[in-house]
């Protein structure tokens, strides 16, 4: 299941995670958070769902069939926050792969600040897994993420708030970049933080510039290899490289104006 907002491009939120689901081989829910309209290139209009539309939803699907892994996404605000806070454990829903979506490519704001307050309150609490980018993980935990060292502190601060495992994408450049001229920026480290131990998923930087919704890709497909019963650090693993192959496949449509495009299911992948 993935509860998040609406790309009516298709590159990000729901529509992105229930491509990354069917290329894994996994059937996806979806519980709208927000309609939103957007393109690759900029978010133009932000509607939320109602905080009890958003607990029917969930309610209405867990009745039938509760899902094997759960992933969120855009949740706009602190009532939508609340909402899927308390439906995880009135429905006793897996815990959640949090992607924690603040602020898009574009600077449009995706939660607002009672809502951030709430995401790391009651909903933190709850992720199997938080998968924030260096930026994110930055307003999460105010630290300054200026080299290895900072990482693996923020990613602390993180699984004190109360995530089981912690993520910080690796894919931004670190604050004050080009104070670091000794950093290989060929690679790429994904940095996992299970409570106990530090693992660095690494993978070559693709170049060419990113693309519109690498981070919604990447929690989906832990979500979906947690469902097919992957252990986190293969599904985190999993996740990087459907990412990577995504990226190299990439394209973008109209008068390419906008970001690039993944393509979620490029030629070869097979789960």
């Amino acid at each position: 299941m993935t509860i998040a907002g609406s790309d009516p491009g298709g590159g990000a939120g729901l529509q992105a995670d229930l491509k990354t689901f069917a290329a894994h081989g996994v059937y996806g829910f979806s519980v709208i958070t927000a309609v939103i309209a957007q393109n690759s290139a900029r978010v133009a209009r932000i509607e939320p769902v109602g905080a009890t539309m958003v607990t029917d939803q969930i309610a209405t699907l867990a009745a039938e069939r509760r899902p094997d892994a759960l992933k969120t996404g855009a949740l706009a605000n602190a009532a939508v926050v609340r909402a899927v806070a308390q439906a995880i454990r009135e429905f006793k829903l897996p815990a959640p792969v949090v992607d924690p979506v603040l602020i898009a490519s574009g600077g449009a704001r995706l939660l607002d600040d009672a809502g951030e307050h709430a995401l790391r309150s009651l909903l933190l609490p709850l992720a199997r897994v938080v998968t924030p980018n260096i930026p994110e993980a930055e307003v999460l935990t105010g630290v300054t993420i200026d080299g290895a060292a900072a990482m693996r502190a923020a990613a602390r601060a993180l699984r004190r708030l109360g995530a089981r495992a912690v993520v910080i994408k690796g894919g931004h450049p670190l604050s004050g970049a080009d104070r670091h001229p000794g950093v290989d920026r060929r690679r790429l480290v994904d940095l996992l933080f299970d409570g106990r131990a530090f693992t660095e998923c690494v993978t070559t930087r693709i170049a060419g510039g990113g693309a519109h919704g690498t981070g919604c890709a990447f929690s989906a497909a832990i979500a979906a290899g947690l469902a097919r019963g992957d252990d986190l650090e293969a599904a985190v693993r999993n996740a990087q490289a459907f990412v990577a192959r995504a990226m190299r496949a990439r394209f973008t449509l109209g008068g390419g104006n906008g970001r690039a495009l993944l393509d979620h299911c490029p030629r070869g992948h097979r789960r």
